[in-house]
C-alpha cells in the first residue's frame, strides 16, 4: 500500500498539472475506488481511497484471469467496501470481468486512449493507479455498456452481419470461377444468383453439352429480353475440374450460410418479442427502415436513450457527425469518425433506402436539396446521420415518425428543360430532317 500526497503548485509541466487535478480533494466524485488494467493473462487492480486529511491511498493487486481468482478480486473489492469500478476496454478481455463484477459493483468501461501514459514511463502498477485517480475525480468519459437483453441481441446482430460479409465474399468467388471460365453471364444479367442465372449455371456444371435450345428453357421473365446475349456469354466456356470442383464447394458453402443467417434473423425477431416490440414497431414507421434494421439498430443503441444526453452525442457515438480538426485559425478535416463499425454502415443502407422511397418521399426531398451543394457521399451521411436524430427523438417520446417540416415533400425534383437546339438534336437523333424541323419554327410560333 502507498500513500501518495497532494503535490503542491508548480510550473505547468503536463504530467504534474494531471496529478494536481487528480488529487484535488475538493471534486472528488468516488472517495472509494477502483481502477483496473485489464490484460491477457493477468489483472491489474488499484483501489484508491481518500483518507480525511486529503491522502490517497493506493492498494495495489494483480490477479490471474481464471475464474476462481476473479471471484477472489470480486471478495477483496467488496471487503474493502469498494463498489465503484473502472477499467479498460481491452479487446473481449474485459468481459469475463464484467460478468462476475455486474451484480455486486457499478461497473465503467472507458477507451484507452481517455487514460493512455505518457511514453517511457508506463507500467501495469502505473497504469491501475492512474486509472483509479481519475476514475476518483470523474476525469474519465465512460463507454456506453447496455443492459444484459441488449448485448444478447447485439451479440446475434453482429454474428448476422459477419455472416452476410461471409456471404458476400463467397459470391465474389463463384463469380471469379465463371470469369476464369470464360462465362460472362455478370455483364448481361442483373443478379447472377437469380432465378435464370442460377439454373443456367447449374445446367452449365451438369457436365451436358450445351445446347442452345436447352438453354433458353432456363432463361426467365425480363432476361428472355436478353437471351442473345446470354447464349453468347456462355457459348465457348470451358470449366475445369479444379474450377468446378471450387464452384461446387463455394455454392454449398452459400447455401448453408443463407440457412444460417435467417435462423440468426429467427432468434433476432424473437428476442425482440418480450420488451421492444413497441421500440422496434415505433422505427418501422420511419421510411427505409423496416423490421429487421430497426431490430439491429436498437442491438446498437438500445432502448433507453437516457445514456445520451442528446440526440448529437448519439450521432457523434455513432460516427456520423462532422470531427473537428482546427488549427492556429485553420480547419483541417471535418471527416466523419471511424466509429460506428456496426451502425453506421447500417445506417447509410437505411438512408439509400429512404430517399428511394416514393410512399414518403420526405428524405428524398431533403437529399436533393443537399446534392445542390454538396457531394452524394455527404449527402447521403447527412440523412443517415438526420434519421438516427429522428430515432432519438421517436424513441425518447415514444411519438411515431412525424416530422413538423413535411412541406419539403412538396418540393418536386424538375429537369431543366430542353434548349432549343437540344431538341432539334434530339428529334433528329430520331430520324427527322433537321434543317426541315427549323424552317417549321416561324409556322410553329405563329400558330401558338
Amino acid at each position: 500500500m502507498r500513500i501518495r500526497k497532494p503535490p503542491s503548485d508548480s510550473p505547468c509541466c503536463c504530467r504534474f498539472f494531471e496529478e494536481v487535478n487528480i488529487t484535488d480533494h475538493t471534486r472528488v466524485v468516488y472517495p472509494i475506488c477502483c481502477g483496473i488494467d485489464v490484460h491477457k493473462k493477468i489483472i491489474v487492480t488499484s483501489i484508491a481511497k481518500l483518507r480525511p486529511d486529503g491522502t490517497v491511498t493506493h492498494d495495489v493487486q494483480t490477479f490471474p484471469v481464471f475464474n476462481e481468482d476473479l471471484i477472489r478480486l470480486r471478495d477483496w473489492l467488496l471487503s474493502n467496501d469498494c463498489h465503484d469500478v473502472l477499467m479498460e476496454s481491452t479487446g473481449k478481455y474485459w468481459i469475463p470481468l464484467f460478468n462476475i463484477l455486474e451484480p455486486h459493483a457499478r461497473v465503467q468501461l472507458t477507451h484507452p486512449k481517455y487514460v493512455r501514459a505518457i511514453k517511457g514511463k508506463k507500467t501495469d502498477k502505473n497504469d491501475a493507479e492512474r486509472i483509479s485517480d481519475l476514475f476518483m475525480n470523474d476525469q474519465v468519459r465512460s463507454s456506453f455498456i447496455p443492459p444484459k437483453g441488449i448485448r444478447e441481441l447485439r451479440t446475434l446482430s453482429r454474428y448476422r452481419f459477419k455472416l452476410v460479409a461471409m456471404r458476400s465474399s463467397e459470391k465474389k468467388r463463384y463469380q471469379d470461377c465463371m470469369t476464369v471460365s470464360n462465362v460472362t453471364l455478370a455483364g448481361v444479367l442483373s443478379d447472377s444468383f437469380g432465378k435464370s442465372g442460377t439454373e443456367i449455371m447449374e445446367y452449365i456444371l451438369s457436365g451436358q453439352p450445351i445446347e442452345e435450345a436447352e438453354l433458353k428453357k432456363h432463361i426467365y421473365r425480363k432476361a428472355k429480353q436478353k437471351t442473345d446475349d446470354i447464349l453468347k456469354s456462355v457459348r465457348g466456356c470451358t470449366f475445369d475440374d479444379a474450377e468446378k470442383i471450387k464452384i461446387n464447394l463455394v455454392k454449398d458453402h452459400l447455401e448453408q450460410l443463407d440457412t444460417k443467417i435467417a435462423n440468426v434473423e429467427q432468434m433476432m425477431l424473437q428476442c425482440t418479442q418480450n420488451n421492444l416490440t413497441h421500440q422496434v414497431g415505433l422505427l418501422c414507421t420511419m421510411p427505409g427502415i423496416d423490421t429487421l434494421a430497426a431490430v439491429q439498430i436498437i442491438s446498437e443503441i438500445g432502448a433507453d436513450m437516457t445514456v445520451f444526453e442528446t440526440s448529437k452525442h448519439l450521432t457523434s457515438w455513432a460516427g456520423l457527425s462532422p470531427c473537428n480538426d482546427e488549427s492556429a485559425g485553420k480547419h483541417k478535416s471535418k471527416r466523419i469518425a471511424r466509429a460506428g463499425t456496426y451502425l453506421k454502415p447500417l445506417l447509410i443502407q437505411c438512408a439509400w433506402s429512404a430517399i428511394r422511397s416514393k410512399k414518403a418521399p420526405y428524405f428524398a426531398a431533403k437529399y436533393y436539396r443537399l446534392i445542390r451543394r454538396k457531394e452524394k457521399k455527404k449527402a447521403i451521411v447527412a440523412i443517415a446521420r438526420m434519421m438516427l436524430t429522428c430515432i432519438y427523438q421517436m424513441l425518447s417520446t415514444g411519438e411515431v415518425f412525424i416530422p413538423v417540416d413535411l412541406h419539403v415533400t412538396q418540393e418536386v425534383k424538375h429537369k431543366p428543360s430542353m434548349s432549343e437546339e437540344a431538341a432539334i438534336a434530339f428529334l433528329a437523333g430520331l430520324g427527322y430532317d433537321g434543317d426541315v424541323i427549323r424552317s417549321l419554327k416561324p409556322v410553329i410560333v405563329a400558330s401558338g
